[in-house]
C-alpha cells in the first residue's frame, strides 16, 4: 500500500509528541483539520521500502468527544471515508498511567481498528515506582508491546520495523448493560456494517457530525424511545472498563514507592499553595513580559532597521514611479510590518513551550480557573489575556491551548482589550498633552494616568467577556478536569519545533491577510480621485514662494495626504467623528492607524507638516511634536485641538478599539471566521466610539 496512515493515539502528557518529532525526524508540517481550528500535525516516515503518512492525533482520555480535539480524534478513527482514516493505530502510553493508555487502546480495536500497543518514557519505570510483566501485557492486549524512549530514540527501531505488521484478531472485552441491549439491537438495524462497539459510540453520542441528517435523527428517536442518557451511557462505560481493567491487571502492573511523584507533591505543596503559588505565577508572567520587551526590542529595531535600510536601497536602484513605489512602500513595508512581530512571537511562545514542557502550565490553569470562571472564561485563558500587555497577536495565538470552543472563542475576542505595547506611543504623547507633569501623594500624574489605561484594559476585556458569555451559547458544559502531569525537564527538541511552528504559521498564514491590507492602505494614501493630489507641488510652491527643501517637501507630503483618497476618507468621516471632539485630521489619523495602532503618531506628524519619521523618544523631537499638536486649533470648535475632553475621547477610543490589522488578521485565521472577526471589530469599536463620545460630551 502507497503511504500508509499511521496515527498516533494517547493520553497527554506520555510523550507523544516526541515520539512523533523522532519518526518524522522532523519533516512535518502543521495546518488545521478542515472546516476546524484544530491544529493538525501530520509528517512522513521513510522506512520498509516505503513512505509512511504519519498523523500525531490530539492527546484525549477517551473516545467519547468533549471538545474540539476529542472530536477530531473521535472522527479520524471512526469515519471511514475519512482520507486520514488510518491503516495503523499506534497508541501511546506511558508507566504511571499505563490502564488509561489501555481503556484507549480497547476503545480502537473494538471500533476495528488494527492497533499496537507503545509504552513510552520506559526510562522512568523505576523512578515512577512501576513493575510492568511485559510478556503477561502482550497477552491480555493479544497484541506486541513495544518500549520506548521517544527522547533518545531506544526502541524506535523495533517499532518501526512493524508498522507493517498485521495485528492479531481481537475480542473487545466491553460488555454493553443488559439495560441498553435492546436500544443497541435497533441502531444496529442502521449500520449493519459498523463493529457493535461503533454502533454504541454513535448511541452515546449527541452528536455525530459526519453522520448524514437521517441516520442523527434515527438515532434520537432510539434514544427518545428508550429514554437514554448519552452522559450516562458514557460514564457507565468508563467505570466498567476501569474497574476490569484495573481487575485484570492484577498480578501484571505493580505500584510501589513513586519518587517522581513523591518530588512533584513536594513543588506543588509550594507552586500551588493559596498565597505564594499566585506571587510565584505573577513574578514569573512580570519575568516573561520583562524578556519580551527587552529581549524583543533589540531584535524589533535590528528588523526594522533593515527594513529601512532596504526601502533605502531599492528606492535607488528602482527606477521612480507608482510600481516602484507600490514594491516599496506597500509590499516590502507590509512585510517588514509582518516580520517585525516575530521576536515577540518567538520568546513568548519559547517561555510557554518550556511552561508546557515541565509540567508547569497546568498549574497556572488550575489557579487560575476559579478566578476567571465567573466571566465565562477558562483557566487556560490567562496566558493569552497575560500575553496580551506585550502584542495581541501571539496572544490570540495562545488561545489554542483552550479545549472548549466557547471560552477559546471568548478568550480571543477580548484580548486584544489588553493594553499593548503598540498603545504605548499614543498613550505616551496624548497623556502629555493632557495631563500636567505633577506629583500626587509623591506620584507622578501621568504615570498614574498610564497605569490606569492598563488596568482599563483588564476592566474592558473582563467586562466584555461577561457580556458576551451571556449572548454565545455553549454547545456543550465546561468542567475543567483534567491531570496534573509529574514535573519533567522539557525536550529542547519539541520546544523549538513548536516556537518554528508557531512563528512560521503566523508569517505564511496571517501574513497574508496583513500584507494584502498593507497594500489597501497603500493605494489609498498614495492616489487621489482629482488633480489637487497629482498638482501638489505646483500648488504648494505658489501658495507658499517662500518655503524650500525639506520644509517644502513635508508641506507637499502633508498637502497630498489631505487631497488622498485616505484623506477625503477622513474628511468624509468628520461628521462622525466631530461628537468625539476630533476634526478631519484627527479622522485620518484614526483610519490610518487600522494599520498599526502606533502609525496614529507618525501620521499626525505629517499632517501637521512634521514629516513620517518622529521619535518621541528624543528630546528636540519630542518637543517639538507635542508644541505644534498642543498649538493645533479644531476649525469646527476654535479650541485646542488636543485639549482634556478631547485627549481623554481619543485615550478612551484606542483603550477600546479594534484598529491593528496584525490582530484582526490573526483572529480572522484562529477563528476561521470572518463573521466573528467582524462581530469582535464592530463590538470593540463601538464600544470604543461610546465610550468617547460620553467622556467628550461631559468633559468638554
Amino acid at each position: 500500500m502507497e503511504n500508509p496512515n499511521i496515527v498516533l493515539l494517547g493520553n497527554p502528557n506520555v510523550g507523544k509528541t516526541s515520539l512523533f518529532n523522532r519518526l518524522t525526524k522532523l519533516n512535518q508540517k502543521v495546518g488545521n483539520y478542515p472546516g476546524i481550528t484544530v491544529e493538525k500535525r501530520e509528517g512522513s516516515l521513510k522506512a520498509n521500502n516505503k513512505t509512511y503518512h504519519i498523523i500525531d492525533l490530539p492527546g484525549t482520555y477517551t473516545l467519547f468527544p468533549n471538545s474540539l480535539d476529542e472530536e477530531i480524534v473521535f472522527k479520524v478513527l471512526s469515519e471511514k471515508e475519512n482520507k486520514l482514516a488510518p491503516n495503523l493505530t499506534v497508541v501511546v502510553a506511558e508507566p504511571s498511567t499505563i490502564k488509561r493508555g489501555i481503556i484507549l487502546y480497547q476503545q480502537a480495536r473494538e471500533l476495528g481498528l488494527p492497533a499496537i500497543f507503545v509504552v513510552n518514557m520506559i526510562d522512568e519505570v523505576d523512578s515512577k515506582g512501576v513493575h510492568i510483566d511485559f510478556p503477561r501485557l502482550e497477552a491480555y492486549l493479544k497484541t506486541k508491546v513495544y518500549q520506548t524512549n521517544a527522547r533518545t530514540g531506544k526502541g524506535l527501531d523495533k517499532l518501526i520495523s512493524s508498522l507493517d505488521e498485521k495485528p492479531s484478531i481481537y475480542i473487545g472485552n466491553f460488555q454493553i448493560p443488559e439495560k441498553y441491549t435492546a436500544a443497541l439491537d435497533e441502531a444496529k438495524k442502521l449500520f449493519p456494517l459498523a463493529t457493535e462497539y461503533l454502533t454504541w459510540q454513535y448511541l452515546a453520542q449527541e452528536n455525530v457530525s459526519y453522520l448524514p441528517a437521517d441516520k442523527q435523527n434515527a438515532l434520537k428517536a432510539i434514544r427518545d424511545k428508550y429514554q437514554l442518557d448519552t452522559h450516562e451511557m458514557q460514564k457507565t462505560e468508563s467505570l466498567i472498563r476501569h474497574d476490569k481493567i484495573s481487575a485484570d491487571l492484577q498480578g501484571i502492573l505493580n505500584k510501589s514507592e513513586n519518587k517522581t511523584l513523591d518530588t512533584t507533591s513536594k513543588i506543588d505543596k509550594i507552586l500551588l499553595h493559596p498565597v505564594l503559588g499566585y506571587v510565584i505565577f505573577f513574578g514569573l508572567l512580570f519575568l516573561i513580559f520583562q524578556a519580551i520587551f527587552s529581549w524583543s526590542g533589540p531584535l524589533m529595531d535590528w528588523i526594522d532597521g533593515t527594513f529601512g535600510q532596504l526601502t533605502e536601497y531599492l528606492a535607488t536602484v528602482l527606477p521612480e514611479g507608482p510600481l516602484s513605489s507600490l514594491f516599496i512602500d506597500g509590499i516590502v513595508a507590509g512585510i517588514g510590518g509582518i516580520v517585525i512581530f516575530v521576536p515577540q512571537i518567538v520568546i513568548l511562545f519559547l517561555f510557554l513551550s518550556l511552561m508546557e514542557e515541565s509540567g508547569y502550565m497546568s498549574r497556572v490553569v488550575f489557579l487560575m480557573d476559579r478566578w476567571l470562571r465567573p466571566f465565562g472564561l477558562n483557566g487556560k485563558s490567562v496566558i493569552p489575556l497575560m500575553s496580551g500587555a506585550a502584542c495581541a497577536i501571539p496572544a490570540v495565538m495562545a488561545a489554542r491551548n483552550i479545549e472548549n470552543p466557547k471560552e477559546r472563542l471568548l478568550t480571543m475576542l477580548v484580548t486584544p482589550f489588553m493594553t499593548c505595547s503598540a498603545r504605548l506611543p499614543i498613550y505616551i504623547v496624548i497623556i502629555g498633552l493632557i495631563i500636567p507633569n505633577d506629583t500626587f501623594l509623591g506620584f507622578n500624574l501621568q504615570g498614574i494616568t498610564l497605569f490606569i489605561m492598563y488596568i482599563l484594559g483588564i476592566v474592558g476585556a473582563l467586562a466584555s467577556a461577561w457580556i458576551l458569555n451571556k449572548v454565545i451559547k455553549s454547545i456543550r458544559s465546561s468542567f475543567l478536569i483534567f491531570e496534573l502531569p509529574t514535573y519533567k525537564m522539557p525536550d529542547w527538541k519539541n520546544v523549538l519545533t513548536n516556537v518554528w511552528d508557531k512563528a512560521s504559521g503566523f508569517l505564511w498564514e496571517a501574513g497574508k491577510i496583513i500584507l494584502m491590507i498593507s497594500i489597501v492602505l497603500w493605494v489609498f494614501g498614495n492616489f487621489g480621485p482629482n488633480r489637487k493630489f497629482y498638482d501638489a507641488e505646483e500648488i504648494v510652491q505658489q501658495a507658499n514662494p517662500n518655503l524650500s527643501g525639506d520644509e517644502l517637501e513635508m508641506e507637499i507630503g502633508s498637502y497630498k495626504l489631505e487631497h488622498s483618497f485616505l484623506g477625503y476618507i477622513g474628511m468624509g468621516i468628520e461628521p462622525l467623528v466631530r461628537p468625539l471632539g476630533y476634526d478631519w485630521k484627527m479622522g485620518i489619523g484614526l483610519i490610518s492607524s487600522f494599520a498599526a495602532r502606533e502609525v496614529f503618531v507618525g501620521t499626525m506628524a505629517v499632517v501637521y507638516s512634521m514629516g513620517p519619521d518622529v521619535d518621541i523618544e528624543d528630546e528636540g523631537q519630542k518637543s517639538s511634536l507635542l508644541t505644534r499638536m498642543r498649538s493645533e486649533i479644531n476649525a469646527n470648535t476654535g479650541k485646542p485641538a488636543y485639549n482634556f475632553a478631547s485627549g481623554i475621547s481619543l485615550l478612551l477610543f484606542y483603550a477600546f478599539a479594534m484598529q491593528c490589522m496584525a490582530t484582526i488578521g490573526v483572529v480572522r485565521k484562529e477563528t476561521g471566521s470572518w463573521k466573528w472577526t467582524l462581530i469582535q471589530t464592530l463590538f470593540m469599536t463601538g464600544l470604543a466610539y461610546v465610550a468617547a463620545l460620553i467622556a467628550y460630551q461631559i468633559l468638554k
